[in-house]
């Protein structure tokens, strides 16, 4: 098996999580700011075998699409045309940020570290990956 990617998008800052090459746990790997998220992964593909990206699709509570989404969309265009091998899908990313800022508190960790937004943006898309692969177990997608 490879692994599986995911991606919480932000127009700043981008953060990244993989999971083992077996897809049971999901682990961050890294914050960068957004322009630096293809390069990362164009590298990151040279040295592990992957299998398929998810990249979140945030929505507001009623259902309807983020302001962000217009965004999302130019950067999977530009991701497909640099990696084009690479499978990209969507999955729902409702909350995530909300779930991670409340992991950190609850695991113990200070406010001064709690307030690094790279950090969130790295949990989030850890959150994001989980879910999808709970999801996928699950037979729900």
């Amino acid at each position: 098996m490879a692994e599986i990617i995911a991606i919480d998008f932000g127009t700043k800052r981008t953060g990244i999580a993989a999971t083992d090459p077996l897809q049971i746990v999901a682990s961050g790997l890294v914050t960068l700011p957004t322009q630096h998220v293809i390069p990362y992964l164009v590298n990151y593909l040279k040295s592990h075998e992957v299998e398929s990206c998810v990249v979140g699709q945030p929505k507001r509570q009623d259902g309807t699409f983020s302001e962000v989404e217009t965004e999302i969309k130019k950067f999977i265009q530009n991701l497909k045309t640099k990696l084009p091998e690479l499978e990209v899908s969507r999955f729902d990313e409702r909350f995530t940020s909300k779930m991670a800022f409340q992991t950190l508190i609850d695991s113990g960790v200070k406010k001064k570290t709690r307030q690094e937004k790279g950090l969130i943006d790295k949990i989030s898309a850890t959150l994001i990956l989980q879910s999808y692969l709970e999801a996928q177990n699950n037979n729900c997608l």
